[in-house]
């Protein structure tokens, strides 16, 4: 009842009110020395009173019972009352009170107008500042935060400027009107733009909320303005390694000029070699993370990710030593989600590794350290790998049809899942037969997905079913008309059976001007141009190709083009680097075999 609740009711309000009452005591008293450790017997200690008299404890104590629900007060007269005290006693604690309980009961006028109240009777004070300025942001009255933002920086002490300049942009990151904050954030910046102390933090933030407002080109200008201003910083390294894009060259220059320095922090280039990684240039990824093992041989990350590409070239020795390196280093005290993923991934590599080695005991051992739910299905794949390599298919497809599937729409992605897992287990392991009419059941069941399409005309292809494989990939470009992979598909199978050259060409620029930068693509474009006789074209396509992704079939095509334009040591020395990186690349046995090349 009601009636019987309100004597606890009242005490809580008489504790709020005390509460209050001791942070304005903390405030205004000055600092004392620190107690001595003991004291002697009949010592008494000064007791400090509080300097709260009736009328003030009286009117907080309105202000709390009101702002208590189920009291029938009014959340007005809350901050009314604690803002009329705040005025009275000129207290910062009180007007931070008032604001608070303005902006529980979500009066944003009220809320503004005790933040003003506060900045008019402490205009130095950067607290109250900073309260005008988030209570504007709050209202999206945008316009108005101008002169507050411009007077936080100038109340900024000169040593911590940068620093807080550098927080603008999560100020402005909800402002309904990205130009708009991006603009204002410039003008009120102005001055700091070009003074030598804060010009680098003041570009980066005007980078970063030109990048809120999707004006890429001008971020790359503001982070490069702050880089010249100074080369150390990190800032703008940071902003330059968000933009780093086919589409904005100019930003991974940025980044590699910061890492030039000898002081370059470690972090900023795990996130280069990340972008590399995104931008599928494998190689030069890799040439970054061997340089981050040597110089921070205690940074875990930096050995999960040189394992990976380790194991991707097929470097299954050096990789082995990565993961197990990573696994010593991964912190046991640091039980985060991302640790478990680092751990499931090195778990199964090596999982992979000791299978590649036909060690299915040691394999099985990895895999049982592995106890993420999220993993089951990565785990289950490679158990029904290894069972498929010991000449045990049913029981491998078994395994994979026994993952569990949720209900619903869930469970319709779950079937799909291990439809796809099911497909690359048989095409792994020859049955391109199988792989498609499994496939082709799938494509049946959902006609306009684009994947299952695909993977559908990759085991019409293996069956040299090409008239089948080209009528799949045009039903994937029509579901999908920006998929890619489908127009380099086409294109590359064209080329590849020198056929209709001038059209795969087409379709391979189209491939290309929907995934710039692709290594994959580059090498059938640089494929095409060697069928249609344009060496010198072709040879600087498989190049850059080869340079970016370092894979046996596109260090085939580049081998076979130097071979065949004379320059043989080279393209031996090439064929000899695709051995390593994959003996049994089908592409790779075919053109030594087809060009007669002894090694």
């Amino acid at each position: 009842m009601p009636f019987k609740s309100f004597p606890k009711l009242f005490l809580s309000a008489c504790v709020l009110a005390l509460i209050a009452q001791a942070a304005m005591a903390q405030q205004r008293a000055p600092a004392r020395p620190a107690a001595a450790a003991s004291k002697p017997a009949g010592s008494t200690e000064t007791i400090a009173n509080s300097n709260m008299d009736g009328e003030l404890f009286y009117q907080l104590l309105l202000g709390e019972l009101n702002a208590i629900p189920g009291l029938g007060g009014s959340p007005g007269n809350s901050y009314s009352f604690i803002l009329d005290a705040a005025r009275r006693n000129n207290d910062a604690s009180l007007y931070q009170r008032a604001i608070d309980l303005a902006i529980q009961a979500r009066a944003g006028d009220p809320a503004l107008a005790a933040a003003r109240a506060w900045k008019t009777a402490q205009p130095q004070s950067r607290d109250a500042n900073l309260q005008v300025l988030q209570v504007l942001l709050a209202l999206n009255r945008l316009a108005e935060t101008q002169e507050p933002l411009r007077t936080q920086i100038q109340l900024t002490p000169a040593a911590e400027r940068s620093a807080a300049i550098s927080q603008i942009p999560r100020l402005y990151a909800r402002a309904s009107d990205k130009k708009a904050a991006s603009a204002l954030v410039e003008q009120a910046l102005a001055d700091f733009l070009n003074n030598s102390a804060t010009a680098s933090a003041s570009w980066t933030a005007v980078g970063r909320t030109r990048l809120a407002a999707a004006d890429a080109a001008g971020a790359v200008e503001a982070a490069k303005r702050s880089q010249t201003a100074d080369a150390k910083a990190i800032g703008p390294a940071l902003l330059a390694l968000e933009l780093m894009d086919p589409k904005q060259p100019a930003a991974e220059p940025i980044v590699r000029k910061y890492l030039d320095h000898p002081e370059a922090i470690a972090e900023v280039r795990l996130g280069y070699v990340r972008a590399l990684l995104d931008a599928q240039r494998f190689g030069e990824a890799s040439g970054q993370v061997q340089r981050l093992t040597k110089d921070k041989p205690g940074m875990a990350e930096a050995w999960l990710t040189q394992g990976s590409l380790e194991l991707q070239d097929n470097k299954i020795d050096n990789a082995d030593v990565s993961f197990k390196r990573y696994i010593e280093l991964a912190n046991p005290e640091r039980n985060s989600d991302e640790k478990q993923r680092g751990l499931t991934q090195a778990y199964l590599s090596l999982a992979q590794i000791a299978e590649k080695r036909k060690d299915f005991s040691l394999a099985e051992s990895w895999l049982a350290k592995i106890d993420s739910p999220q993993a089951l299905v990565s785990t289950q794949s490679r158990r029904a790998s290894m069972l498929a390599k010991q000449g045990k298919m049913s029981e491998a497809r078994e395994v994979i049809r026994k993952l569990p599937e949720r209900s619903g729409t869930e469970g319709a992605a779950d079937r799909r899942m291990k439809t796809l897992t099911e497909a690359q287990l048989l095409k792994d392991n020859k049955d391109h037969q199988a792989a498609y009419d499994l496939l082709a059941q799938a494509v049946e069941r959902s006609p306009t997905d684009h994947e299952l399409i695909y993977q559908q005309a990759s085991a019409a292809e293996k069956l040299k079913r090409h008239g089948e494989m080209e009528r799949l990939l045009r039903r994937a470009i029509e579901v999908k008309p920006d998929y890619a992979y489908a127009y380099n598909f086409l294109g590359y199978s064209l080329a590849d059976r020198n056929v209709r050259l001038p059209e795969a060409k087409v379709l391979l620029q189209k491939a290309i001007e929907l995934a710039p930068g692709d290594p994959a693509i580059t090498d059938s474009l640089g494929w095409v141009e060697f069928r249609l006789g344009n060496i010198k074209e072709a040879l600087l396509l498989l190049e850059k190709a080869y340079k970016a992704y370092p894979n046996a079939e596109i260090g085939a095509h580049l081998g076979e083009v130097l071979w065949v334009s004379g320059q043989r040591d080279r393209a031996t020395a090439i064929f000899k680097e695709c051995m390593l990186l994959d003996k049994e690349d089908e592409v790779l046995v075919e053109t030594l075999r087809r060009l007669r090349v002894r090694l």
